[in-house]
């Protein structure tokens, strides 16, 4: 099984509207490879979600979501601001492993740190302590989550990260490399998008 996290991160509210129609495509195009698929856990925006993760299993499920890991475009006029002259809108979406069971991780061999949430692509930074770093001692492992807004959220998307940190390092046996795409996770970057998608049926251009 692998997890899929698409997050609005700091966006406007088009974000959140990407998020639902990305959603909806994501699940169009993984039940058409036989997949199954379920949304685990949603957050919910103004204009729609802020954030959605959505379990994939079967044979190509971890295929389809390397095909989808990193910064997903959607090009439609704003249904919001109809006036606004701004059409591209992006989604961030991050491969991630299921949590570990509760016995897996140590308590004492994991640091929590509160940390402030930056904003990335001229977003609006947050001036609470909401992002999170966690760090595994026996190993050194550090990540950060500050893709969702509350330090509670951000804790457990921290704690299934590492896990799937961890098990991608002994699982393909190159620290380094896998080091560097996870780190990549702890931002919404905007530009040299994975996918690209048109209007508001979500048609896929690339």
């Amino acid at each position: 099984m692998t997890w899929l996290l698409l997050t609005a991160g700091r966006g406007p509210g088009e974000c959140e509207l990407a998020v639902v129609g990305l959603v909806r495509a994501l699940r169009v195009e993984a039940e058409a490879m036989g997949l199954s698929v379920t949304l685990l856990e949603e957050e919910s925006g103004t204009h729609g979600l802020l954030s959605a993760l959505v379990a994939l299993d079967g044979e190509l499920a971890e295929s389809l979501a390397r095909s989808w890991e990193g910064s997903v475009l959607w090009i439609c006029p704003s249904p919001l601001r109809p006036s606004h002259r701004r059409k591209n809108w992006f989604v961030g979406v991050s491969r991630l492993a299921p949590p570990p069971p509760a016995q897996a991780l140590r308590t004492e061999d994991l640091v929590f740190e509160a940390c402030r949430a930056s904003g990335p692509g001229g977003q609006h930074v947050n001036k609470t302590n909401s992002a999170v770093r966690l760090t595994h001692k026996p190993s050194g492992l550090s990540v950060l989550a500050q893709e969702e807004r509350s330090q509670h959220r951000n804790r457990a998307l921290a704690l299934a990260r590492l896990w799937g940190y961890l098990a991608d390092r002994e699982a393909q046996g190159r620290k380094e490399a896998s080091a560097e795409r996870w780190r990549t996770h702890a931002d919404l970057e905007r530009g040299n998008p994975v996918r690209t998608y048109q209007g508001p049926e979500f048609r896929r251009l690339v």
